[in-house]
């Protein structure tokens, strides 16, 4: 298994390189948004294994909707399309199949959680790398680079100080072998990796919110990945899926990156 993860890596790290570093920009959104369906196709097998294709089809339209909001950056349109995907749902258990009964209300809220918790944060990636952000410092996808980096360097610092140094449980419940000594080294090599990132692409100053944005993506990421592990445990499966070898589903691979995107974003906005 951890074979296969390494060598899964090894050939996907020339695409997506490709992809967001030298590839037309249109080509990485289609690429985001198709990862995008595979996720949400994942989470609702998870939560609403007995979905109708139909309404599975109609949330892919709306998945659609919220990437070409987030493309044109119109921050009404994405406003009312969130308002959608609350209706949408609703109409479509009411007409399609109101026999639900009392499962109506819980499943409509699991297909919104979906948009939410899958699509928003890989349609955010699109405005992190929107040009205002790319040009001004050069290179396409820099701050695309920065996050995948930094969660890389969070998930990879964090397994292998938890197997070799491992000894106090962080939060057995919800997942039995991430340990504290994990998580903290998780953090220190987010932190080596991030400011060696800033010191050579000089996209940021080395400074207090250079500091605070490692730990608060470092942080995201962890808490995104134990809260992938509740929701594995709570449906009680290994894996969310199993398109890429070695690592499972598409959401354990970026459990983390749904949590951290969204801090990047909003840093960004407010900085940039």
């Amino acid at each position: 298994m951890h074979l296969k993860r390494w060598l899964t890596a090894i050939v996907a790290l020339p695409i997506l390189v490709y992809l967001i570093g030298f590839g037309p920009r249109e080509l990485f959104y289609l690429f985001l948004f198709l990862f995008s369906l595979a996720g949400l196709n994942e989470f609702y097998r998870l939560t609403l294994p007995g979905l109708p294709f139909f309404i599975k089809s109609v949330t892919g339209v709306i998945n659609l909707l919220f990437f070409a909001g987030m493309y044109y950056g119109d921050v009404w349109l994405l406003l009312g399309l969130v308002s959608f995907a609350v209706v949408i749902p609703m109409l479509l258990f009411l007409f399609y199949d109101p026999t639900r009964g009392e499962k109506y209300l819980s499943e409509t809220g699991m297909l919104v959680t979906g948009f939410i918790y899958v699509c928003l944060p890989l349609a955010m990636l699109m405005q992190i790398d929107n040009n205002l952000y790319y040009l001004r410092h050069g290179v396409k996808g820099i701050w695309i680079f920065f996050l995948l980096v930094i969660t890389f360097a969070n998930d990879t610092g964090a397994f292998y100080s938890g197997k070799f140094f491992g000894k106090h449980k962080l939060y057995e419940t919800v997942s039995p072998k991430k340990t504290w000594e994990g998580s903290i080294g998780g953090v220190i090599f987010a932190f080596a990796v991030g400011i060696a990132f800033f010191k050579i692409f000089r996209i940021h100053p080395v400074n207090f919110s250079a500091f605070l944005l490692i730990f608060l993506l470092s942080f995201a990421g962890q808490v995104g990945d134990l809260a992938e592990s509740m929701l594995k445990r709570n449906f009680n499966v290994k894996d969310s899926g199993v398109l890429l070898p070695g690592h499972g589903g598409v959401l354990d691979r970026i459990d983390s990156l749904l949590f951290a995107a969204p801090v990047l974003f909003v840093f960004l906005k407010m900085t940039l």
